[in-house]
């Protein structure tokens, strides 16, 4: 029984590695290819045209459907109390304001904006030389009242040496 198993394995292993290889790219298949490649273009070119002249007949059958008096296409639309019978022409128009007014309102908008944002930034700048001009008046008067007073101790210390030695101590 091992025999037979053995054989079989061996057999298997024999055979099976000539069918996992795959042969190499032949003339034959390049020439399929290539085939295959011209047919899918002239099928796209095909289809190409086709849509060609389904567009140049639609376009023709609209022209000859609403084409009177000069207009593409027209619409019927209702306006309050009457119809009112609006070009392609008016929409376009319509839009056309409609977008000039937004882009008006935009700069309004943006304008009235950092008008704000500037007017905020005086007003900060404003209000923080107002907060510290209080501040550095004191300050200036503290620093004048100080001179006077190490003035004052030493023109008195020219009578008092004990005071001239503790001026001298501090370095002052």
């Amino acid at each position: 029984m091992k025999k037979y198993f053995i054989i079989i394995a061996l057999f298997f292993a024999l055979l099976l590695p000539q069918y996992a290889t795959c042969g190499d790219f032949t003339q034959e298949d390049r020439e399929r290819l290539i085939r295959l490649d011209v047919k899918v273009e002239e099928g796209q070119k095909a289809l190409q045209n086709q849509i060609d002249n389904l567009q140049t007949f639609l376009l023709w059958g609209f022209g000859i459907l609403f084409g009177g008096m000069g207009v593409l296409i027209g619409f019927v639309i209702w306006d309050m109390d009457e119809l009112k019978y609006v070009t392609t022409r008016d929409l376009k128009d319509s839009l056309v304001k409609q977008i000039d007014d937004l882009k008006l309102f935009m700069l309004w908008g943006f304008g009235i904006l950092f008008g704000g944002m500037g007017i905020l930034i005086g007003f900060v700048i404003w209000d923080r030389r107002t907060a510290l001009e209080p501040v550095a008046r004191k300050s200036r008067e503290l620093e004048e009242k100080e001179e006077k007073v190490v003035r004052v101790l030493k023109e008195y210390s020219r009578f008092e040496p004990k005071l001239a030695e503790i001026l001298k101590a501090l370095n002052l």
